[in-house]
């Protein structure tokens, strides 16, 4: 349960421009899509896509690490990996496997399976987007556990695009679709609450001192 005195308390340390802006952005963000990398090896894709989740509304991003370790290029996601959610798997089973227990269907993102191309993607379905490594795309066990499958059309003779490009004509896309459906994309009354706190630690200094003082107080 999320104490709004304490938000408010909080709130109070922050600039009216910095608020309005937590409200603007709040207001955009979805769960209705995620998005999954899986081992990734070049480190500044990985946070060129978290960069991406953040500019176009995504909340969750899922990082398996079954392979590669990331560590998130503060550069390159220019600052982006404090303000969307990072969830780390070390298997591709457990990542899937919590992904469908909350309502999402698995999205493999491939230019070699004829199934759905971005144009027709069905976005009414909560979905996690899977992008893959580099070289060898996703793995097998992605790709047979993937309820569905999606492409980029291409007329090139390059049949495949940097991961980080195709994220981000991808999620682009399918949010714009999205918002204009009648759909309830956006996060819940309290899981924008949830995201005010967090962003509040993120922001103001000494944020523990604070919220002890501010109890103490309280409790007097």
């Amino acid at each position: 349960m999320i104490d709004r005195d304490l938000l408010h308390h909080l709130e109070g340390y922050l600039t009216e421009n910095r608020r309005n802006k937590f409200a603007k952005v709040l207001a955009q963000r979805t769960k209705h899509f995620t998005v999954a990398i899986e081992d990734v090896y070049q480190l500044h894709n990985t946070s060129a896509v978290i960069r991406s989740c953040d500019v176009f509304g995504i909340q969750d991003v899922n990082i398996i690490e079954e392979q590669n370790t990331k560590r998130i290029d503060r550069e390159i996601a220019m600052g982006a990996q404090k303000w969307v959610d990072l969830n780390r798997y070390n298997s591709v089973k457990s990542c899937i496997t919590d992904l469908k227990q909350n309502g999402y269907q698995i999205v493999a993102t491939t230019p070699h399976i004829n199934d759905c191309d971005l144009q027709d993607f069905d976005v009414t379905k909560k979905s996690c987007i899977f992008f893959g490594r580099e070289t060898e795309g996703l793995s097998d066990e992605v790709l047979n556990a993937a309820d569905s499958y999606l492409k980029i059309p291409m007329v090139g003779f390059t049949e495949s695009l940097n991961i980080s490009v195709s994220a981000a004509i991808i999620l682009q896309h399918i949010t714009s679709k999205l918002k204009s459906t009648n759909l309830p994309w956006q996060l819940s009354e309290n899981e924008q609450l949830v995201k005010r706190i967090d962003w509040c630690k993120k922001t103001i200094k000494s944020f523990d001192e604070i919220v002890e003082r501010f109890h103490h107080t309280k409790n007097i």
